[in-house]
């Protein structure tokens, strides 16, 4: 015998359970489908573009807008173990740095408001190779640019004199702006470049090496240098995989240790710019340029012909041993 009302009771009871069930799931995954504004997000990638305080990430999900202010911490590990981080300045974060951030989501579609920015050392030292071939090249497209206006502003019979410099001048800006172009798009190469760079290489073994000599307190290549650069990015070259180039930059130890340190750097970055622009040495094959200051030297530092050996650049093609073994 039914009772009234007992079927309808069962029926609302059922109705409540499905509705709550409904509610539970789209609760759970409402946070897939994107962060809402203020949640928390965290994520890795390679800086594109800088304007002020915005930076465009590249990441495997698409392009995020990160937002620094005051507050936020930028800062790299330090120590055998990673755990310590040193504080730095926001002049860190250039195009071209491998970083990862976290913070929270902003109003829009991939913002982000960042709490921590977080890099390697290695990275952002590969990363000033790469603004060291773009700066130098604007910086002579904007002198060339200087010269063509002043040559303007003189009198119709000056500019008639002057108008095969102006043509010279008007080609080397042409062929500036296409290397300029060319360095940019090493930007994006950089992301998946230096994923890979130093996981493919396993244990190695030492092909060839070159020691660039540098004359005191100088940084620029001589024609020896060049040529004999260009041989170890050939034979590099010639392999598909499991090589890279170690570029490591030192000073004697003449002067002040701290402006030797920075000598050493701007040395290996001449190095693997040179490498990189000049030899068509792929950036994901040149291990990150190391500033060595005045540690392991070659000489003396007690005679002119031991500092001399100190004034270099260490350059190793580093081969995998399982490529090695196979040749």
């Amino acid at each position: 015998m039914k009772l009234p009302g007992v079927s309808v009771i069962m029926f609302n009871k059922k109705t409540a359970i499905a509705a709550c069930l409904l509610t539970v799931f789209a609760l759970a995954v409402a946070p897939a489908f994107g962060a809402s504004s203020g949640d928390k997000v965290k994520n890795r990638g390679v800086i594109t573009l800088r304007s002020g305080d915005t930076l465009t990430v590249k990441t495997s999900e698409g392009d995020f807008t990160v937002t620094f202010n005051s507050d936020t911490k930028i800062q790299h590990p330090v120590g055998l173990t990673g755990m310590r981080k040193k504080q730095d300045t926001p002049d860190v974060l250039i195009p071209g740095l491998k970083m990862s951030f976290e913070g929270a989501a902003g109003s829009q579609e991939n913002q982000v408001d960042a709490k921590a920015i977080t890099f390697d050392s290695d990275d952002l030292a590969l990363a000033e190779v790469i603004q060291a071939g773009l700066n130098p090249t604007a910086q002579q497209q904007a002198r060339n640019m200087q010269a063509y206006s002043t040559n303007k502003a003189s009198t119709d019979a000056a500019i008639a004199s002057n108008q095969a410099a102006i043509d010279q001048a008007k080609q080397e800006i042409a062929a500036n702006q296409q290397r300029i172009e060319a360095n940019k798009a090493n930007l994006d190469e950089v992301a998946q470049s230096t994923q890979k760079r130093f996981g493919e290489m396993g244990e190695v073994v030492t092909k060839d090496q070159y020691t660039v000599l540098f004359a005191t307190g100088d940084y620029s290549l001589s024609d020896e240098a060049k040529q004999a650069l260009a041989n170890v990015a050939k034979q590099g070259l010639a392999y598909s995989k499991g090589w890279g180039i170690s570029v490591a930059g030192f000073a004697d130890a003449s002067g002040n240790a701290a402006a030797n340190q920075v000598l050493s750097k701007e040395r290996a970055q001449a190095v693997a710019a040179y490498l990189l622009q000049e030899c068509g040495v792929p950036v994901g094959r040149i291990l990150a340029p190391g500033a060595m200051g005045e540690t392991n030297p070659a000489g003396s530092n007690e005679s002119p012909s031991g500092r001399a050996e100190n004034r270099r650049v260490d350059v190793k093609l580093l081969l995998n041993k399982g490529v090695a073994g196979g040749l």
